[in-house]
């Protein structure tokens, strides 16, 4: 790879990073080309994106948006994932791909201008999705609601019963 290349590859990058708040550093070693593209068509659908990078040209890009916590993230094969508008979503996907394939590993992410942990972003992926949370609270009012009822219900019984001694 040219010097021109390695510059313009680096530039891509940077902007790419600069346009998703949210990134994961994976390690994809393992993984056959077949796999990766199957995990990189998931990513997409999921609005997100997967970069195979080289390590340096990945600490220039990294650099180039202030964001030094993950260099000691960068050995070995290297693949980035760029997670868009919703870094829920492919947290889900890289960790249901990692379930079945044990592959990538997940080394560390940055999410919202901080750098976390691979049990966070493994947590993150856990979330169930917005309509089933809001279903959860619907269902846990209802429950409150039910449980009002009820214990007014009983007063009135009590206050009857009180009433006909």
């Amino acid at each position: 790879m040219s010097k021109a290349e390695r510059e313009q590859t680096v530039s891509v990058l940077t902007e790419q990073i600069k346009a998703s708040p949210t990134l994961f550093v994976t390690d994809f070693s393992g993984l056959n080309v077949l796999k990766l593209t199957e995990f990189r068509r998931r990513m997409r659908a999921a609005g997100g994106r997967y970069v195979v990078v080289k390590n340096t040209l990945a600490q220039r890009a990294l650099a180039a948006n202030n964001i030094a916590e993950l260099d000691a993230q960068l050995t070995g094969t290297t693949g980035l994932v760029l997670a868009g508008e919703d870094p829920m979503a492919a947290a889900k996907v890289l960790g249901e791909f990692a379930k079945e394939h044990e592959k990538p590993t997940v080394r560390g992410g940055w999410i919202d201008g901080r750098a976390v942990e691979p049990a966070y972003v493994k947590r993150l992926g856990e979330i169930p999705p917005r309509d089933v949370l809001l279903g959860q609270f619907a269902g846990g009012l209802n429950g409150i609601l039910y449980q009002m009822v009820g214990a007014l219900e009983a007063l009135r019984e009590q206050r009857s019963a009180s009433e006909a001694a």
